[in-house]
């Protein structure tokens, strides 16, 4: 009876505080990562999302997007101290640098793509997923709104929040139209696995309907005009891949069509590739024009209409021409993402292509926020803006002159904060400050080296001509998830124990060593089983030989064994049977 009236009163407490028992169920659920309720208030019809009562002690990570960026850190976070929550309107991680050959056929979509859970499930981390898209990112608050991507209705509740601690930004970017009239109404563009697979239903529907029997010759022509508009490393591999689908597969599947065939290549430039060495510009050029690739440079895009393209071609005297096409692909660089350019307005950062951060990957201006990859870029900071700290910081005396011992001991951490001074020093084949002394004040012993700020001035005013932005590949973004992921991991330890440079504008040292990217090279598939290749040290390869290095790189830099057996399959049946024509 005693045991009784003991849980006859527990259940009574129950019902008369509520909130008790909402507690209790907190405990109860706490291994699952989710909150399903919340005391704080917040908007109508969106339910918050954040850890559950146990969970506390973790600090919560979310991340958006599982681009190169989001996938590469997700990869390397190995520090079990975090719940991570990974929000994304796609369940999965693209290897984009294969999106051309999704294109033509020559690899299949599927084998390019690995689930997002699979990546993550062996992980020691509390990894949780969902598929919506960020719609809002409240930095105050530290909270992010966001939308499930799913399309039936859910009940009402499709909107949701995420509490973060800290969070990484890694929402790659769109193509960026320049503003250019009908543009995002008439063309294809090639950033995503969705526009692989439209591009290579419309290559096969327009030669379908130039093989009806009702079409005259200039209408068949018209409908396989193929324009690709931009002369970079995308819009150039993809010319090719539609030029070997062409003369390798399609011509025999549409003998009558086949003389009707044309490919243009627009770029605004002087050169296509002209981010690569002159010689593989010059050789790509070459290719393309025994191939039958029309290539224009110096034609600007003005505006594009179901039927007509129209551009302002430089050495015409600016006239404007219109030219008949069946299928533009626009490939002209990236754009900022609406969220993005919101946030950034809501930051202070106006005016900017992208996300502005520290060397550490920091938003500026945010001290739990990161960005990386496509949707932000690296502020660098300059030396002249630090100079008077510096020389301060090596001036350890307080002579108000700086030895060539002084130099020597900060010199190090000088070219890790500030990486423009070694490429100077570098370019200049300088080794320390006697050599930027012989620059700017002539022949001088490094014994009697001394110089005051003004002389430290003038040997460092050149030094931040050298600052270069990082490109928008893939090859930076993964580095930066990575290198994020190994801060993450080794916070607490850095917290006690600073590994990184001096701080000039401050005491102590850095949590962390900047982020610094290295280069591995760079690939352009020309076509016809040929590829230029431009690795480290100058080193310039064109030909077969590089088409089979490219074969190796791409198949070890895919994300799994299972990616890498299903695009080494495709590769085989291509050889063996040819592209698929089918329109599926």
């Amino acid at each position: 009876m005693r045991s009784f009236s003991f849980y006859e009163r527990v259940s009574r407490a129950f019902h008369d505080r509520s909130s008790l028992s909402r507690l209790v169920f907190l405990f109860t659920v706490s291994g699952g990562g989710l909150v399903v309720y919340s005391e704080s208030k917040s908007s109508p019809g969106v339910k918050s999302l954040g850890s559950s009562e146990d969970d506390n002690k973790k600090k919560r990570v979310l991340v958006l997007g599982t681009g190169w960026a989001g996938t590469s850190f997700l990869k390397n976070l190995n520090n079990s101290s975090y719940d991570v929550q990974v929000v994304s309107p796609r369940n999965y991680f693209a290897f984009t640098p294969l999106l051309p050959s999704v294109t033509c056929g020559t690899v299949e979509a599927r084998s390019i793509v690995e689930p997002i859970r699979n990546i993550v499930k062996k992980k020691n981390v509390d990894i949780h997923f969902s598929e919506a898209e960020c719609i809002r990112i409240d930095a105050e608050n530290k909270k992010v709104y966001c939308k499930s991507s799913q399309d039936t209705n859910l009940n009402g509740e499709e909107e949701f929040a995420v509490d973060y601690d800290y969070l990484v930004i890694a929402m790659g970017a769109r193509a960026n139209t320049f503003n250019t009239p009908g543009v995002v109404e008439n063309c294809h563009f090639l950033k995503e696995v969705e526009d692989a697979q439209r591009i290579r239903r419309s290559v096969i529907d327009c030669f379908e309907r130039a093989s009806l029997p009702i079409l005259t010759d200039e209408e068949r022509k018209r409908i396989l005009h193929f324009v690709v508009v931009g002369g970079g490393p995308t819009g150039v591999e993809f010319a090719a891949e539609l030029h070997d689908f062409v003369t390798e597969d399609l011509v025999k599947l549409y003998p009558t069509v086949k003389d009707l065939v044309k490919i243009t290549l627009l770029e605004a430039g002087d050169h296509i590739l002209n981010m690569f060495d002159k010689r593989i510009t010059a050789f790509a050029e070459e290719k393309f024009g025994r191939d039958g690739i029309d290539v224009k440079t110096g034609s600007m895009v003005v505006k594009v209409s179901d039927k007509e393209i129209s551009t302002k071609e430089r050495g015409n005297g600016n006239n404007i021409t219109s030219v008949p096409y069946g299928m533009v692909v626009w490939s002209t660089g990236i754009g900022t993402r609406p969220v993005v350019m919101d946030f950034m307005k809501q930051i202070g950062q106006t005016n900017r292509r992208a996300l502005a951060t520290d060397e550490w990957l920091r938003v500026e201006g945010c001290d739990n926020i990161y960005a990386l990859g496509d949707c932000a870029t690296i502020n660098q900071r300059k030396v002249m803006e630090d100079i008077s700290a510096i020389f301060s910081k090596a001036d350890k005396d307080n002579s108000g002159t700086l030895t060539f011992k002084e130099f020597q001991e900060v010199i190090g951490d000088i070219c890790e904060r500030y990486p423009q001074v070694e490429l100077y020093l570098k370019n200049k084949q300088m080794r320390d400050i006697v050599d930027l002394s012989k620059d700017s004040k002539g022949d001088v012993a490094k014994e009697s080296i001394e110089l005051d700020i003004e002389g430290f001035k003038s040997a460092l005013s050149q030094v931040d001509s050298q600052m270069k932005n990082l490109p928008a590949t893939a090859q930076v973004a993964a580095q930066q998830g990575a290198y994020l992921a190994s801060c993450f991991n080794r916070m607490e330890e850095c917290e006690q124990n600073p590994e990184g440079p001096l701080r000039f504008r401050g005491s102590g040292r850095h949590r962390f060593h900047p982020f610094r990217y290295k280069h591995f090279g760079q690939f352009a598939p020309l076509g016809g089983e040929q590829t230029a290749a431009q690795l480290p040290g100058d080193w310039v390869s064109i030909g077969h030989s590089s088409q089979w290095l490219w074969y190796s790189v791409y198949a070890s830099k895919l994300v799994s064994w299972r990616t890498r057996a299903l695009v080494i399959s495709d590769w085989t049946r291509r050889f063996v049977f040819g592209r698929d024509s089918s329109r599926i």
